[in-house]
């Protein structure tokens, strides 16, 4: 159920009349049991912890409206707005903010002006920007002091202009940073000049960048580690590495120790321009000044060991990397799985892979599909079944893993078990693709059983996989090979009886090429027909 629309004139309304509607009837509470002493901080618990938003509106609704004695707060309203926020459900929220922005208004002769704090507006703000608004951030941001009478913090500006970065609105960040003080009253801070620099290095200004790290101190600011790795960040995306460097001595020399993420930012620039040696360097530096690579270091160095096809040190430093409690992505598992097997290492990518899966990696079909499509390439195709059944009990097989296997048995003749294959695809509903179908119809064909082939063209095209010129080359010079020229007939009354919607250009030729050959047999007249029903 839905939460009704919230309507500020009706809410004031039935609260204002609440004692007349509870003489007259009791309504039923949206949650049971509903306590019969409610204060705010327990509503505001109640809100929070509802995994429906709506439900949260209904018994944010419910509680003025109905529980005798009971007004909002402050602390309800964040709560509720904080929950709208997070659900991403800006309508309903922005009906709250405007019937907060008339409490917060109050009425003439109010002794006890409704007061709210900065944290909520502050929720907002980066629900917006995590939202891709930008404006409804800015928008939210100018009536904090306009329209409920709260003071600007550094934190809530803070916040707006991380929001503007978040969506790209650099440019925006430096106007608004030029105001802070004059327009806003704002005094920033270092996270303040941090976001900024950040901005300037987005935008290819690494020299305003450095300038504003140069200014700081005149603001009674120092710049912080953080400050000068982004302007590091900077020097490198532009591929500027010996100012990077540069950078890097001076943060030696003013006495900074540089964290993990300042090291990995260098080793991704030179890593960026195929400069591995430097990176590793780096890294060995990193370690002999006591900083303990983080999941990001070992991440960056394992790509770029297996962009240089170095297998061996991919390998060991991905053991590194489990050894030190790093879980590394699937994506970087299935980048080293596949240098390995690029290597002839196939043996030691599957023992790399038990390991993963024996330290909780989350299995991946990609990593699967590619162990087993290399253990068929070297005919291992038992051992490639073998990994398959294994892979199963941890998690559902896709199409793209069932195909390299079956594709792996019908290069290697053990088309029965491709067949076995097919059909568990279709028990684990999982169906066959085009691509299925292809290896099957292909295998068939060379192993001479073309006739067989034809089955699988008929279901093909049942199921509405779109058959394309790999699919009839295969299946038609299958049939010649085998002496039954005859089944291209019926292949081509198929096609025919389809009203031609599973023959393009491309499959046409493939039958012409093989018809003209023989173009006295019956075939002729298939073909004829097949043109009669292309040119209708």
């Amino acid at each position: 159920l839905a939460a009704p629309a919230i309507d500020p004139d009706h809410l004031s309304s039935v609260a204002g009349s609440k004692s007349e509607l509870l003489k007259s009837y009791r309504v039923t509470p949206p949650i049971q049991p509903w306590p019969e002493r409610l204060h705010p901080r327990r509503l505001a618990a109640m809100i929070r912890r509802q995994p429906d938003h709506d439900l949260a509106v209904r018994i944010f609704l419910h509680a003025e409206a109905f529980h005798p004695g009971f007004s909002h707060t402050y602390l309800t309203y964040h709560a509720l707005l904080d929950r709208l926020a997070r659900a991403r459900a800006f309508p309903q929220l922005e009906s709250i903010l405007s019937h907060l922005r008339r409490r917060c208004a109050g009425s003439p002769g109010d002794e006890r002006p409704f007061r709210c704090g900065e944290e909520a507006f502050i929720t907002v703000i980066r629900s917006y920007g995590l939202a891709g608004k930008p404006s409804a951030a800015l928008r939210t941001f100018l009536s904090i002091r306009r329209d409920f009478g709260v003071a600007v913090s550094v934190r809530a500006f803070n916040a707006l202009l991380n929001a503007m970065i978040q969506n790209r609105r650099n440019d925006l960040v430096a106007v608004l940073f030029k105001n802070c003080r004059s327009k806003f009253g704002v005094l920033p801070n270092v996270f303040t000049c941090n976001i900024l620099i950040k901005a300037l290095c987005k935008m290819g200004n690494v020299e305003g960048a450095v300038q504003m790290l140069d200014e700081m101190p005149t603001w009674g600011m120092v710049p912080n580690i953080v400050s000068y790795t982004t302007v590091l960040g900077g020097y490198c995306a532009r591929g500027d590495l010996d100012g990077a460097r540069r950078l890097f001595g001076e943060i030696l020399d003013h006495g900074w120790a540089p964290d993990a993420t300042t090291y990995t930012v260098l080793m991704e620039g030179y890593c960026s321009q195929n400069r591995l040696l430097d990176a590793v360097k780096v890294m060995d530096e990193m370690t002999e000044n006591g900083v303990a690579p983080n999941d990001v270091t070992y991440s960056v160095i394992i790509e770029a060991y297996c962009k240089a096809k170095r297998s061996g040190e991919a390998l060991n430093l991905l053991h590194d990397m489990l050894d030190a409690k790093y879980m590394p992505s699937p994506t970087l598992c299935c980048k080293v799985i596949d240098v390995l097997c690029e290597d002839g290492r196939v043996e030691d990518a599957c023992d790399a892979w038990k390991k993963l899966l024996k330290k909780n990696c989350t299995p991946d079909n990609a990593i699967s599909s590619t162990l087993i499509y290399w253990l068929c390439k070297k005919g291992k195709v038992w051992e490639a079944r073998k990994l398959f059944g294994q892979f199963e009990k941890g998690f559902i097989p896709s199409a793209l893993t069932y195909n390299t296997l079956i594709s792996g048995m019908c290069e290697n003749g053990e088309l029965q078990e491709a067949g076995r294959l097919w059909d568990d695809m279709e028990a684990k509903r999982c169906p066959p693709n085009a691509f299925t179908y292809n290896v099957l119809i292909k295998g068939f064909c060379n192993a001479g059983k073309a006739k067989e082939a034809v089955r699988f063209l008929k279901e093909m095209m049942e199921k509405g996989c779109l058959p394309d010129k790999f699919t009839y080359s295969a299946l038609v010079d299958g049939l010649y090979e085998s002496g039954d020229k005859e089944e291209v007939s019926e292949v081509l009354h198929l096609v025919a009886s389809c009203e031609c919607q599973f023959l393009n250009e491309e499959c046409w030729d493939v039958f012409v090429r093989k018809v003209v050959v023989d173009s006295a047999g019956s075939c002729g007249s298939s073909l004829e027909q097949v043109m009669q029903c292309t040119v209708a």
